[in-house]
Formats: C-alpha cells, structure tokens, sequence
C-alpha cells in the first residue's frame, strides 16, 4: 500500500517538476535531491554511533597482548 502511494506522489512530483519550468523544477529536483543524500548521511552517522556504543570494548590486557605479538612478529 505505502510503494503505491509512494508511486504516486512521485507521479505527482514528477508532474508539478515538469510543469514549472527548467529553472523552477531544476532547483526543487536539486533541492530534493540533495535533502535525501543529507538525510541518509544523517542516517548513516546515527546508526554508526548507536553500533559503537553497543559494541564490546576490549579489555587493556588482551590489548596489551596483542601490542606484544606484534612487536614479537615483527623483530623476530
């Protein structure tokens, strides 16, 4: 039900952009445009915080051995 409609207030859009002229329905395209490319930006950063806030931090000693295995890789 929610892609039909999507459908045709895209239709409607798409219509209203035709109509109004290359400059007018240039920039509104733009601007619509560009607002969902900053919007799932938007999207993109909030899901990332909200992953590494969830995700388990590493203790210091396993962060310190692992520190060790590679200075011991690499000298060895």
């Amino acid at each position: 039900m929610y892609l039909i409609l999507s459908i045709f207030l895209a239709s409607i859009l798409g219509l209203i952009l035709f109509i109004s002229g290359p400059w007018i329905g240039g920039i509104l395209a733009f601007g619509i445009i560009a607002g969902c490319l900053f919007r799932g930006l938007y999207l993109l950063s909030d899901i990332h915080t909200r992953i590494t806030n969830e995700m388990p931090r590493a203790d210091k000693a396993r962060e310190v051995y692992e520190n060790y295995l590679k200075e011991e890789n690499g000298h060895g």
